[in-house]
């Protein structure tokens, strides 16, 4: 009876020992997870603060524009609420839905979902901005002014967004005076705008090219008057005579 009690007792201090193991596994398997939790946690964090600042960047810098008013972010259906105001401050028709992106390529879903919450509020313009001219596709850039499902989309970038704004002007004061489908009963005029814009656009490339030309003969120049006066420096240096000695030499002579 002392051998079985023995062997009984051996047994389940090593079932215990056994458990405190697989216990201690569980804790140290916990703690890792929680760690790893937190560590996701953090870039989540990192990443959406990130976005906020994107926005709020935005809207602190279009508030500076002349006559334009921006909503707070909105919590959903979009980023921002843009219209003119007239001369009191007080917001006009009509009112455009913006949507930042900051992503490798603007899609067709970005678009789709622009259209849709443009037609949950009610609002007749949709403006997808993208931080980059890079991150636009090529339809993208040919078609920055047209309709899509009944709303009218401009597709520019920060950068572009106040000039572009400021061409659309008239056309938006028109579609206050006339209604939304302003548009609609002159598509010659729509295809005009498109042609703007790209006409805009080329001439902005254009300067940035005459001003990297600009910029690399200053650079040009820096560096050939640098070796001017490096061979200056270098040049063999001959005494000259007085004046009055060179005087009397071409009288002489």
């Amino acid at each position: 009876m002392r051998a079985e009690l023995e062997t009984k007792l051996r047994s389940e201090e090593s079932q215990r020992e056994d458990l405190n193991r697989r216990v201690e596994d569980y804790f140290r398997e916990i703690t890792q997870l929680r760690e790893r939790n937190q560590e996701l946690e953090t870039e989540m964090a990192k990443v959406a603060r990130v976005g906020k600042l994107e926005e709020v960047s935005f809207a602190d810098e279009a508030r500076t524009w002349a006559g334009i008013c921006v909503s707070e972010k909105l919590p959903k259906n979009g980023d921002f609420i843009l219209a003119y105001r007239d001369p009191s401050g007080v917001p006009v028709q009509p009112k455009m839905l913006l949507d930042n992106k900051d992503k490798a390529a603007v899609a067709e879903s970005d678009l789709d979902k622009l259209v849709r919450d443009a037609k949950e509020r009610n609002v007749p313009v949709g403006i997808i901005v993208a931080k980059e001219e890079s991150q636009l596709r090529q339809v993208d850039k040919e078609t920055r002014w047209g309709q899509k499902d009944g709303v009218w989309i401009l597709r520019t970038t920060r950068q572009w967004l106040p000039r572009d704004l400021d061409v659309l002007k008239p056309l938006f004061e028109r579609m206050r005076v006339q209604g939304s489908d302003f548009l609609d009963k002159n598509v010659a005029l729509s295809e005009e705008v498109r042609r703007t814009f790209a006409d805009l656009d080329r001439v902005e490339g254009e300067l940035k090219k005459a001003a990297k030309a600009i910029g690399a003969a200053t650079g040009l120049v820096t560096k050939y008057r640098g070796r001017l006066q490096e061979l200056c420096d270098n040049a063999p240096t001959r005494k000259m005579p007085p004046t009055s000695e060179r005087s009397a030499a071409r009288i002489n002579q």
